[in-house]
């Protein structure tokens, strides 16, 4: 550490987080060009080492790797460097457009566009779940998991939290190689510090809000504090869940709207998780107004990035021996494969509430199923889609491109 100057990093890491859009893996492909490639600051089986140990974490992987990055050349200065700067330029344009959203997102103009958007958000979901399904979905095993992932959340409702540990605990177990190397773990004592510090930044808003007693902003905190803790395998694995919460138990947000919120995130650098924020923001916004949505989407963005940053502070010592446990291994490879069930339930819900005006819960035993109502059926919607997906599997059109020409098309569409 040390050699690489402040400036430098600022620069770099100032560079990436300005461009990083496409989600995770086009952000992570883009740090490697930068870090491993053009300025070799780090070596290859480092960056890899790293992010193996960033898909450990609940949280992005791509914002927990460029904070692992910064640690690693100028300690935990660097990381903060990187991470912030990771962060903050998509969470200024979040802020914006989330503002935008809660007073003209009912003007039909920009519902004609946003037609296009959810459409376009389908298909991208869709896209990573191919990605992710031909990475993790290497042996019967893991297809088994998979399967009974989507089942407990498609059909009967298990909280994907669950699920996530269940298949974790079931990968430990179920290794069948023993660690047989040894290596020397970091102090006790230093990382306890760590922990206290970050903790304690990670608590002190929250223990803030109590004490003066705002009820709604102390739900933000603690749900998305909560979600903090169990976002495995990216922004696309927990919105199911997230969507659950706010859609139906905190009736923050309607179905619509959460579409429309992940749509604009894509739209933004930074980590997609950022989506937390407009949830944030428009929530506070249609409670008290907008200075209020300003501080529910700052509240939102504490608690859902200073863990971050205390799983890479705390954890990052450690990286040598996580990385040869054998049986943490294995527990990361069986929570892939439940992501992937996870993620085709977030793709088939989102099918149905684009292209279906009204979508009704059919119980059956024990399995309770959405159900579209046929004479609801949106036709606009399946033709933008379908030329969505030709333009990112054919064409090989950007995220960002894509949004931009389907929000139009969109809007065209609703021309008289």
């Amino acid at each position: 550490m040390g050699s690489i100057s402040l400036g430098n990093l600022f620069r770099v890491f100032g560079r990436i987080g300005l461009v990083s859009f496409g989600g995770p893996a086009a952000q992570i492909a883009l740090m490697h060009k930068e870090l491993v490639d053009d300025r070799r600051w780090l070596e290859e089986k480092d960056f890899l080492s790293a992010l193996s140990f960033c898909m450990l974490l609940p949280g992005p992987e791509a914002m927990q790797l460029a904070t692992y990055a910064g640690w690693k050349l100028r300690g935990t200065l660097g990381g903060l460097i990187a991470g912030l700067l990771f962060v903050l330029p998509g969470a200024a344009v979040i802020l914006t457009l989330a503002l935008l959203y809660a007073y003209w997102g009912s003007v039909p103009a920009a519902q004609a566009v946003f037609v296009g958007v959810k459409a376009t958000v389908i298909v991208i979901v869709m896209q990573a779940l191919l990605k992710l399904s031909k990475k993790s979905l290497t042996t019967a095993s893991a297809w088994g998991i998979a399967g009974l992932s989507f089942l407990g959340v498609y059909a009967l409702n298990i909280p994907f939290p669950a699920i996530i540990v269940t298949a974790g605990i079931w990968g430990f177990l179920s290794a069948t190689t023993d660690n047989t190397e040894t290596v020397a773990r970091p102090s006790k004592a230093r990382t306890i510090q760590t922990v206290l510090i970050w903790g304690g930044l990670w608590a002190a808003p929250v223990a803030v809000i109590w004490l003066l007693d705002q009820a709604l902003l102390l739900q933000i905190a603690l749900f998305f504090s909560q979600l903090a803790v169990v976002t495995f395998g990216g922004a696309y694995a927990v919105l199911a869940y997230m969507t659950q919460q706010v859609v139906s138990d905190y009736n923050w947000l309607t179905t619509p709207e959460m579409i429309d919120a992940l749509g604009l995130a894509e739209t933004t650098p930074g980590p997609l998780i950022l989506v937390t924020q407009f949830v944030g923001v428009l929530t506070g916004v249609k409670a008290s107004g907008l200075w209020f949505g300003v501080l529910a989407g700052f509240v939102t963005l504490w608690v859902t990035f200073i863990p971050c940053f205390l799983w890479i502070f705390s954890g990052a010592p450690y990286l040598v021996w996580l990385s040869s446990n054998p049986r943490l291994s294995a527990a990361l490879t069986s929570i892939s494969a439940a992501v992937v069930g996870v993620i085709l339930n977030l793709s088939i819900w989102f099918g149905l509430h684009v292209f279906f005006a009204d979508v009704t819960q059919t119980k059956l035993g024990w399995l309770t199923l959405a159900t579209p109502v046929p004479g609801s059926f949106q036709p606009v919607a399946l033709g933008l889609a379908l030329i969505t997906a030709v333009l990112l599997f054919r064409f090989r059109f950007s995220i960002l491109t894509t949004l931009g020409v389907m929000g139009l098309a969109g809007w065209l569409s609703a021309l008289p």
